[in-house]
C-alpha cells in the first residue's frame, strides 16, 4: 500500500494521474452528503439532542404559562437547533463534494481533501479484506483492511475511515449509495486481478509461474 500528499493537477477526476496502460477505471462515486452527515458527522443524534432540549424547555413552559410560554421558550432552541443541523450538513456536503472514490481493475484510490487535496493508493495486492456495512436506504460503508506494517493517520483519513478501528486505520469507502453493486465489483476486480498468472525469471532459460 502507498498513501501519499499529491499536489499536482489531476489527468482525471479523482485520479493524480492517467492509469498505465492496461489498468481500467470501473467506477467512480463520493460519499451521499445526507448519508455521510448522519454516519460520520452524527445528524442524527445531534438531531435527536435538539429534539430532547426543545421538548424539555417547551413543556416546562407550558407548565408555567401555557402555549404562549411554551413557544417562547421552545422557539429559540428551535432556531438554534436547525441552525446546527445545518452547520453539520454543509460540512458533509463540502467533504463529498470534493472526495471521489475509484476503482480500476489494479486499485482503489481515495481523493480526498476540501483544503488540501491528498490521494490513497491502495492496490489490491495489499488489500487483506473489505467489509461491507450497508443501511435500509442502500447506502453503505466498504471498509478495506491493508497488509503489512504501513499505516494511515485516523485523523488524516477522517471521515473516510471505518469508525472506531483506532490502532490501524482501515480506509473506507463511507456513505456511498447502491453500496452492495460497488461492493460486489470490488470483489470481482479484486478476484480477477489477483488471479492473473505472472511469469517471472528465475535464471537462464528458465521462468516460473506465479499469481499475482
Amino acid at each position: 500500500m502507498s498513501g501519499h500528499d499529491d499536489f499536482a493537477f489531476d489527468a482525471l477526476p479523482g485520479l493524480p494521474e492517467r492509469p498505465p496502460q492496461g489498468e481500467d477505471i470501473l467506477w467512480q462515486g463520493r460519499p451521499a452528503p445526507l448519508a455521510l452527515a448522519r454516519d460520520a458527522y452524527g445528524l442524527t443524534w445531534i438531531a435527536a439532542y435538539f429534539a430532547v432540549i426543545i421538548l424539555w424547555r417547551g413543556a416546562s413552559g407550558f407548565a408555567d404559562g401555557g402555549v404562549a410560554m411554551a413557544l417562547a421558550m421552545g422557539l429559540p432552541y428551535l432556531m438554534l437547533a436547525f441552525l446546527g443541523l445545518a452547520v453539520v450538513y454543509g460540512l458533509a456536503w463540502v467533504q463529498a463534494r470534493t472526495t471521489t472514490y475509484t476503482i480500476t481493475t489494479a486499485r482503489v484510490v481515495l481523493r480526498i481533501g476540501a483544503a488540501l487535496p491528498v490521494t490513497f493508493n491502495l492496490p489490491f495486492a495489499q488489500i487483506g479484506s473489505a467489509s461491507l456495512a450497508q443501511k435500509r436506504d442502500g447506502t453503505g460503508t466498504i471498509a478495506l483492511q491493508t497488509l503489512g506494517e504501513t499505516r494511515i493517520s485516523y485523523l488524516v483519513i477522517w471521515p473516510h475511515v471505518r469508525p472506531w478501528t483506532l490502532r490501524k486505520a482501515e480506509p473506507a469507502l463511507r456513505a456511498i449509495p447502491d453500496a452492495a453493486a460497488v461492493a460486489k465489483l470490488l470483489a470481482e476486480a479484486a478476484e480477477t486481478r489477483l488471479s492473473v498468472p505472472v511469469i517471472a525469471r528465475t535464471g537462464p532459460g528458465r521462468a516460473a509461474v506465479a499469481v499475482q
